[in-house]
């Protein structure tokens, strides 16, 4: 995981001198591949470098690797960068000197996923890193966070930002307020019991960014409110037994799927007080070695890499910036040990040795 993100990882020296952003994609082969799904959108974005920032802090904390710091220093120029004055956030950049692109549907300034991210992520590393440009730039960014009409899949990373916030010693009652009203949209979303991505989902949700049950009851436990609690655990368990007792036996899983599912329950578990949850958290991270429909190893520990998913049964050779993120930030324990035994040159991109 941390050696493929080593491998993804290049500067951005039009951003900053010590700027770093990740290649989105790779092929099996790890040449860098652009991001097209929706037109032309890029080589690298915000999504991905907000949620490796994340992930370095934490390891950063856990370990006290310089180089971990260097990740850290990186990433987040490279994040602050892409604000806009306003505070609104643009998610791609067309090549390495930086150029952002300003008019593709997933590059506009203060799109819903890289605006959220980015938010969550700098107000994450306010207590590990010791950098005053922080504070402001999310001052900036936090206003956009209360706009209506957000999907539950994106407004579930508010909450998770504002819960942060609230920790940190942040201003209460506005935030207070915000997570009554979001917790009621994601309450209000839902189908037969079960907590939806968006009012237009049809059918079973999709698993991808899919963390309603965790961040619903993480909210509960700190609002004391218990209702929220009851709407997360009848959710997760219509939806997390089978499909996780399957072996998430469906045509298409992404790595973020199954590490947002092992999330929930997780986080249920530790606020259930109910092992069920853990028991079946654990048997969701076990996709990654082959617990699987495709049955063998999305996380190929010997390469250093993961996959990014199993299309129709088959291992997706290609790997890039989030399966490798959301897989370290899952398997948090595996990737402290694998930092602790990497070399310097092994964990940093070759650009900034």
């Amino acid at each position: 995981m941390l050696r493929q993100l080593a491998r993804l990882g290049h500067a951005v020296p039009g951003l900053g001198p010590r700027a770093l952003a990740l290649g989105v994609y790779a092929r099996h082969d790890d040449e860098l591949v652009p991001a097209r799904e929706a037109g032309v959108e890029g080589i690298a974005c915000v999504d991905d470098a907000a949620r490796a920032l994340e992930l370095y802090c934490d390891l950063w904390a856990a370990t006290a690797l310089p180089w971990t710091h260097r990740w850290c220093l990186g990433l987040l120029d490279f994040v602050l960068a892409m604000q806009d004055g306003d505070g609104r956030w643009i998610n791609f950049i067309l090549d390495w000197d930086g150029a952002a692109n300003r008019t593709g549907r997933t590059s506009l300034p203060g799109g819903g996923f890289w605006q959220a991210r980015a938010l969550q992520a700098l107000v994450h590393a306010i207590p590990i890193l010791d950098d005053s440009r922080i504070a402001p730039a999310v001052e900036r960014g936090l206003p956009h966070a209360f706009a209506d009409h957000v999907p539950p899949d994106v407004r579930v990373l508010h909450m998770m930002t504002a819960c942060a916030l609230l920790r940190q010693g942040a201003d209460a009652a506005p935030l207070l307020a915000s997570l009554l009203t979001w917790s009621e949209e994601l309450v209000d979303c839902k189908v037969d019991g079960v907590l939806m991505n968006s009012p237009f989902e049809v059918g079973t949700p999709h698993l991808w960014g899919h963390v309603q049950e965790g961040v619903l009851a993480d909210v509960g436990a700190l609002l004391g409110r218990d209702e929220l609690i009851a709407t997360a655990l009848t959710s997760a368990d219509k939806l997390y037994p089978a499909i996780v007792g399957s072996n998430f036996d469906v045509p298409l899983t992404q790595p973020y799927g199954v590490a947002c599912a092992a999330y929930s329950l997780t986080r249920i578990a530790a606020i259930s007080g109910d092992a069920h949850y853990g028991t079946l958290a654990a048997k969701a991270l076990r996709w990654f070695d082959g617990e699987n429909p495709a049955r063998k190893p999305v996380y190929d520990r010997v390469a250093g890499r993961v996959g990014d998913g199993i299309d129709h049964g088959v291992v997706n050779a290609s790997s890039g910036a989030e399966s490798n993120i959301v897989a370290a930030q899952a398997l948090f324990g595996d990737a402290t040990e694998l930092a602790r035994s990497l070399t310097t040159s092994a964990a940093l991109p070759e650009a900034i040795h």
